[in-house]
C-alpha cells in the first residue's frame, strides 16, 4: 500500500468524510419521527419535552461512541458536535443531558476516558449560554457550515450597521470548543479524552480541516432539520389556504334567495302570519347554520335536515302544487360524512334554473347510495334543462356548480367526480361521487379545519 494512503493526515481526512456521512444520515433518520418534528417547532419546552428532545439527540449518537470504543470506528464519535447542537437548539439543560448520555460509554468502558464528562459539561454550558443570549432564536436555525459566506456578509454590512453577527459567533464557539478538546487531549496523550489529532499533533492544515469538519458537523443537521421545519410550515400554510378557500365557499349565499324569501315573508304577513312566522324560523335556521358552522364534514342526515329547511321555504314561495320534493335515500348513507352545505347550491341551482322558468312547476329528486366504497349523490329536476352550448360552461359560469366543484377539488383532490346530464325540456341531473374516507393528507387538514378550538390565521 502506498505510504500516503496510511499517513495520519490521510486517515484523518477519511475519518472526517465518514463523520459527516454519519451525522447527515442520523440527522435525516431522526427528522423522520413526527414527535421530533413537533419538538423542533417549540422554542419554550416543558421539562418533559426537554428530556424527550435530549433522548432523540443523545441515544443515536451514544451508540456512535460505543462503536468507536468497541470497534475503533473513529468516524462514529460525534459527541462534541451533538452536545453543541443540543445546547444551541434546546438550551443548557438539553445540552447537559445529551452530553452526559454520549459521554457515558467513554467513562464506563475500560478505556476510562474520564475527561469526556466534564468536557461535555463545558460544551453544553457554552452552547446553552450562546442560545440564552441570542435574542432571536431563529438566528440559530440560519447557522450554516459555510462560514465564509457569513464573514463576507459581516464585512459587507457590519461596518455600516454595527451589530453582532450571530452566525460568526456560533462558528467561533464550535471552533474554540474543538480546539479546546484537541488541546486537552494532547496534554493527556489521548488517554483520558478522545480527539482526532491525539496523541500526537498533526500538521496545521490538517488541524484546520478538523475544526472545519466540526463546523460542518454542527451546521449540517441544523440545515437538515431546518428544511424539515420549512416543509412543515409550507404544509401548514397550504392547509390554512385550503381552510380559507373552504370557508369562503361555505360562506357564499345567493342574495337572490335571501331577497326573495324576505319578499315572500312580507307578502305572507298580511293574510297568513303563521306561515310567515314559520318561514322566518326556517330562514333563521339557515342563516344561523351559515354563520356558526364549524365542522367541514357532517353526516348526510344533518345535511338533509338543512335541505328540508331550505326546501320548505321554496315550497312556500312556489306553492306546494308547483314544487314537489322527492327523496330516494339509501338508509345506509345517512351516517356517511359529506362536506357541509354541499347540497344546497345544487338544489338552489335546480330550483332557480330548472323549475323556476317552467310555468307548471316541477319535481326535485334527491338520491344517495353507496357503491364500491364511494358515496353517490344526485340532485335531479324535471325542469327546462340546459342547452348543449351552455352545458360546457356550467363549471365556470354557474355559481352553484362552481362552488361545489371547487370545494370537492380542495377537499378530495382528484378523488371526486362531478357530472352534469341534461336534456332540454326534460330536466337536469347533477351527479357527484366522493370516497367514503378522505385521503390521509387531506383528512388531517380537514380534522384541523373542523376543530372549533383552532385559531385560524387566514389549515388539505
Amino acid at each position: 500500500m502506498h505510504p500516503s494512503v496510511t499517513s495520519p493526515t490521510t486517515q484523518v481526512l477519511v475519518t472526517l468524510l465518514i463523520k459527516l456521512g454519519v451525522i447527515a444520515s442520523l440527522a435525516s433518520i431522526i427528522a423522520r419521527f413526527g414527535r421530533f418534528r413537533r419538538l423542533i417547532f417549540v422554542e419554550q419546552r416543558t421539562p418533559q419535552q426537554k428530556l424527550l428532545f435530549a433522548a432523540f439527540l443523545g441515544f443515536p449518537f451514544m451508540l456512535g461512541v460505543f462503536t468507536r470504543l468497541l470497534a475503533g470506528y473513529e468516524g462514529a464519535d460525534l459527541s462534541l458536535e451533538i452536545t453543541v447542537l443540543a445546547g444551541l437548539l434546546g438550551g443548557t439543560i438539553v445540552g447537559l443531558v445529551t452530553g452526559m448520555m454520549v459521554s457515558l460509554p467513554a467513562v464506563l468502558l475500560p478505556q476510562h476516558e474520564i475527561l469526556a464528562a466534564p468536557m461535555a459539561v463545558l460544551y453544553a454550558l457554552v452552547a446553552g449560554s450562546a442560545r440564552w443570549v441570542c435574542p432571536d432564536k431563529e438566528a440559530i436555525w440560519k447557522f450554516s457550515p459555510f462560514i465564509d459566506l457569513a464573514l463576507f456578509r459581516s464585512i459587507r454590512w457590519r461596518f455600516r450597521r454595527p451589530a453582532l453577527d450571530w452566525q460568526v459567533l456560533f462558528a467561533l464557539i464550535c471552533a474554540l470548543l474543538e480546539l479546546a478538546r484537541m488541546t486537552v487531549s494532547r496534554l493527556v496523550n489521548g488517554k483520558l479524552l478522545f480527539a482526532l489529532d491525539s496523541p500526537r499533533p498533526l500538521a496545521p492544515l490538517t488541524e484546520t480541516l478538523i475544526v472545519l469538519g466540526t463546523l460542518i458537523g454542527v451546521g449540517l443537521p441544523i440545515r437538515i432539520w431546518n428544511n424539515t421545519r420549512i416543509e412543515q410550515k409550507l404544509e401548514d400554510q397550504e392547509r390554512a389556504l385550503m381552510q380559507a378557500r373552504v370557508d369562503a365557499l361555505i360562506s357564499q349565499i345567493n342574495p337572490h334567495f335571501l331577497f326573495n324569501t324576505l319578499n315572500t315573508v312580507s307578502s305572507l304577513i298580511r293574510f297568513d302570519p303563521d306561515t310567515a312566522r314559520t318561514v322566518l324560523l326556517k330562514l333563521s335556521n339557515i342563516l344561523r347554520r351559515r354563520l356558526k358552522v364549524q365542522a367541514h364534514f357532517l353526516p348526510l342526515r344533518q345535511e338533509l335536515d338543512f335541505i328540508d329547511d331550505y326546501l320548505s321555504i321554496e315550497v312556500v314561495r312556489f306553492g306546494s302544487d308547483k314544487l314537489e320534493v322527492r327523496k330516494e335515500i339509501d338508509p345506509d348513507t345517512y351516517d356517511a360524512m359529506v362536506p357541509s352545505m354541499i347540497l344546497q347550491p345544487l338544489v338552489e341551482n335546480a330550483i332557480r334554473h330548472g323549475i323556476g322558468p317552467k310555468v307548471e312547476g316541477g319535481t326535485i329528486t334527491l338520491r344517495a347510495h353507496r357503491r364500491n366504497g364511494r358515496l353517490m349523490i344526485e340532485v335531479s329536476d324535471d325542469g327546462v334543462g340546459i342547452a348543449p352550448e351552455k352545458r360546457s360552461g356550467m363549471y365556470e359560469s354557474g355559481i352553484g356548480i362552481r362552488n361545489v366543484s371547487e370545494r370537492l377539488k380542495v377537499l378530495y383532490g382528484h378523488e371526486f367526480r362531478l357530472q352534469i346530464d341534461s336534456q332540454p325540456g326534460k330536466g337536469t341531473t347533477i351527479h357527484f361521487e366522493i370516497p367514503e374516507v378522505l385521503p390521509a393528507e387531506r383528512a388531517a387538514a380537514a380534522e384541523i379545519a373542523s376543530s372549533p378550538a383552532r385559531v385560524r390565521p387566514l389549515r388539505p
